[in-house]
């Protein structure tokens, strides 16, 4: 069983940063990919950005291309989501997943959530 606890979202002007972070704990493997999506009111709930542990590997969808870090810390066994240059439209929950998977932008292919956490850029 894996357990992941969001933390870091909040309230921040447009323009502005945010750090997310993703503890973990349980059974992590080394082939698990670590994902962060979003999820505003009335929306599916998409892709952002993921990372594999072993290797470090990062992808990212293309509307935060440029302004989204994810890495990971394997001795934390901690993934963070770097967010710079805020918009109002990357308001929205934030989740944390992991996946016994290569790799996948599709929510439906992670294991394991986290409770999510709010992000909200005002204008």
């Amino acid at each position: 069983q894996v357990r992941l606890v969001e933390s870091g979202g909040g309230l921040v002007q447009a323009g502005g940063s945010l750090r997310l972070s993703c503890a973990a704990s349980g059974r992590i493997f080394s082939y698990y990919v670590m994902g962060w999506f979003r999820q505003a009111p009335g929306k599916e709930r998409e892709f952002v950005a993921a990372v594999k542990w072993s290797g470090g590997s990062t992808y990212y969808a293309d509307p935060v291309k440029g302004r989204f870090t994810i890495s990971r810390d394997n001795a934390k066994t901690t993934v963070y989501l770097q967010m710079n240059s805020l918009k109002p439209e990357d308001t929205a929950v934030y989740y944390c997943a992991a996946g016994e998977i290569l790799y996948s932008s599709d929510y439906r292919h992670y294991d394991y959530w986290g409770q999510g956490t709010q992000v909200t850029v005002s204008s």
